[in-house]
């Protein structure tokens, strides 16, 4: 017996936070019988186990890509609203290909977004408690000080309590704008941008270049590229999924795109 979320996820069909969010709608039944609250098991060798009606399937193959996502896209299979999603992605690699999303950008930011059916890597690598490093790339209105650039490894208050350490530095001052490079591991709902906007700057462009081990490099928005066999056990070491971390990637690993 195993927790329905699991079973989902291990599906392919969603992470398993989105999973949960399945039961508590109401969307997921066992047998005939709908599911609804958290906990509940079941065989996935001998239950039926439906979403919506569909009866999912076998485990499928552990699929593992990187996407860059455009502007004007929002972070999801799904949107009530019907604004551009990533369904229009994702068909490109064909009915059998599966995937969804690690975590989230916001629908202006572009950026490297992972993609998987393994919702077990999906659950550690959006777990604070892993603390995956995410690096952005972010246009400011105008140049940060050094002080305030300080302030971020301290911790910034927002309206949800006071941010983890954060580290960041200026890339390059133009004339009246600045780029700046941010790490963080937390990824709170719209983080950076209130981090800067709390210190007074509005961001112009945010740009996510890493995640863990895995590099945007050369991608264009709107493409997408499997992940190597070195980057995918990579990314599972930095989560604790292997007996042991392999080597890091090496640069060349980290240019293809």
């Amino acid at each position: 017996m195993e927790r329905l979320q699991k079973i989902i996820s291990r599906a392919g069909l969603a992470s398993r936070r989105e999973a949960e969010r399945w039961i508590l709608e109401g969307r997921v039944s066992v047998n005939g019988t709908v599911i609804s609250k958290l906990g509940s098991q079941a065989d996935p060798a001998k239950d039926s186990i439906k979403v919506d009606g569909k009866r999912i399937k076998p485990t499928a193959a552990p699929l593992y890509f990187a996407f860059h996502k455009p502007p004007g896209v929002i972070t999801t299979l799904n949107d009530p609203q019907r604004r551009p999603d990533l369904t229009q992605f994702i068909e490109k690699l064909g009915r059998k290909q599966r995937v969804f999303p690690v975590g989230r950008l916001d629908y202006n930011s572009t950026g490297l977004l992972l993609l998987t059916n393994d919702g077990e890597l999906t659950g550690r690598l959006t777990h604070p408690r892993f603390g995956v490093k995410k690096v952005y790339r972010v246009k400011l209105s105008a140049c940060p000080t050094a002080e305030e650039l300080a302030l971020l490894r301290k911790g910034i208050r927002l309206e949800d309590g006071v941010t983890a350490s954060a580290r960041a530095r200026v890339l390059e001052k133009l004339k009246k704008n600045a780029w700046v490079e941010i790490e963080i591991h937390e990824g709170r709902k719209r983080e950076i941008r209130r981090i800067f906007e709390t210190l007074g700057y509005f961001v112009e462009k945010l740009i996510r270049v890493r995640v863990g081990p895995i590099f945007l490099g050369f991608l264009r928005p709107g493409e997408i590229r499997p992940l190597s066999q070195l980057e995918i056990k990579a990314l599972k070491g930095a989560v604790g999924l292997l007996s042991h971390n392999p080597s890091p990637l090496t640069a060349h690993v980290r240019r293809q795109g």
